[in-house]
């Protein structure tokens, strides 16, 4: 079964079943090439959008009470996840974005002419434009909407942040007492603890947290009410005083309607700075987990096994999780030289790649809010190895570094060349022998390692 609607271009059959209209169809037919949708807390966003200003206009006399109620009561069921199917547009559209604001006009119509017991397409009663739309453009309401998305998604990320924060500080405390060489260039450097070299980890994550904390800051400021270009032309004026107001109630979030309208239509640069500073913590996973990589490699730690390595090589385990964190981090860093270069090629009032920005941004915090709870599992169930690390501890001649304070750069460096030429290769042992036990134990101790300098 199919009905047929009419727009400037001519008539198109539509599934009857469907709640979108013709200017969905066209999208449809139009922009099916990725075949990822749209992602659905966009949708959420955009319905609460479309919510606060069917309010503000009933609240001002521009809506009838009746088909504001019934505009509310399908806002409210597409934000509780209902109608998911009736948003089948595909993530990449051209336009600006238009046709996701059209989607949403036309299911919140039709769906309200269903609650108002009238037939799908019955316009005369509840229009997409002149009354779902009314007072809007797809330049005010849908960076308003990607907006709303991102702070949602930015508030669940730094508290999945928390969770891998805590599990590097357990195990900071938990390997204090371990104490192992350092390595720098991937060589063999000056002794540490594994505790401080997880330490490292968990300070990295938690300005992380902190990053995505702030981030939020940068892009509540909204320019809804600022219709086209944000003049604010065809709105009146208390509607656009009002709106934000509205959203900002049923959002709950600290949105602020822009000083300058034009200028926040005209320029999206503040998703270019929450995708840096989540680019950040992509970044900070590739080297932390690639570290992890590298000390599971020598044996100091023990990851966790996940699955089979290979079809081919029986009991082979490799870091998958780490690979994982690696990969999705090289993800987030490819999404934010595309939302560089998106909001870069914006062209004067307004930015007409927003549907690309919407898609790079939310996927990149979304694949984040995902990956970190994983990892911070990961992270709880290292294990060390102790006798590794103490076996590449006592026969490293770098140990000696620590001893530099005590007895001088060059009794230190006299000490390298006696032993070089002696059949030992447990250095430890050996300085024990030259310096005395007790002021290599006390020299080599975890606290003495960690104490942050020496005290004359």
């Amino acid at each position: 079964m199919v009905r047929e609607e009419t727009d400037q271009l001519g008539t198109l059959s539509i599934p009857d079943h469907s709640l979108w209209g013709i200017h969905t169809q066209r999208a449809l037919n139009n922009f099916n090439i990725s075949g990822i949708p749209v992602h659905p807390l966009l949708i959420k966003s955009y319905a609460q959008v479309k919510k606060a200003c069917a309010a503000v206009n009933s609240e001002l006399n521009f809506l009838d009470p009746a088909i504001s109620e019934a505009i509310n009561q399908a806002c409210d069921e597409i934000i509780r996840g209902e109608h998911a199917d009736q948003f089948p547009l595909d993530a990449l559209q051209g336009g600006a974005g238009t046709s996701l604001n059209m989607n949403l006009n036309e299911v919140i119509a039709n769906r309200g002419l269903q609650l108002l017991g009238k037939s799908k397409g019955d316009y005369a009663v509840i229009h997409p434009l002149e009354d779902v739309n009314l007072h809007q453009s797809t330049n005010d309401t849908y960076p308003t909407a990607l907006k709303i998305a991102a702070i949602y998604l930015l508030n669940q990320l730094s508290e999945e942040i928390s969770f891998l924060q805590g599990a590097f500080q357990e195990k900071e405390k938990e390997f204090g007492d371990i104490v192992k060489i350092g390595r720098t260039e991937l060589q063999p450097a000056v002794p540490l603890t594994m505790g401080i070299e997880f330490s490292a980890f968990s300070e990295a994550v938690a300005r992380d947290r902190w990053r995505v904390f702030k981030a939020t800051e940068r892009i509540r400021v909204i320019n809804l009410g600022g219709t086209a270009l944000g003049t604010g032309l065809t709105a009146p004026r208390q509607y656009i005083f009002l709106v934000t107001e509205r959203l900002r109630e049923i959002t709950n979030l600290g949105l602020a309607r822009g000083e300058n309208l034009a200028g926040e239509t005209a320029n999206s640069d503040p998703l270019v700075e929450v995708s840096g500073m989540i680019k950040t913590h992509g970044v900070n996973l590739i080297k932390i987990f690639n570290d992890l990589r590298n000390l599971n490699l020598l044996g100091e730690i023990i990851l966790p096994s996940y699955q089979a390595g290979s079809t081919i090589m029986p009991g082979k385990k490799n870091p998958v999780m780490c690979e994982l964190a690696i990969q999705t981090g090289i993800k987030i860093i490819a999404n934010d030289l595309i939302i560089t270069e998106g909001v870069s090629r914006g062209n004067l009032q307004i930015n007409e790649f927003m549907p690309l920005l919407a898609h790079s941004l939310l996927e990149s915090l979304q694949l984040l809010v995902n990956i970190n709870p994983q990892l911070a599992t990961m992270v709880r169930a290292i294990q060390a190895d102790r006798n590794r690390c103490l076996e590449y501890f006592n026969r490293h001649p770098g140990i000696i570094t620590a001893f530099v304070p005590e007895i001088g750069y060059v009794r230190a460096e006299k000490l390298l060349g006696e032993f070089e030429n002696s059949p030992d290769n447990n250095f430890r042992q050996w300085l024990s022998h030259k310096l005395g036990e007790d002021i290599v134990e006390k020299t080599l101790s975890p606290f003495n390692l960690t104490k942050l300098g020496y005290r004359k």
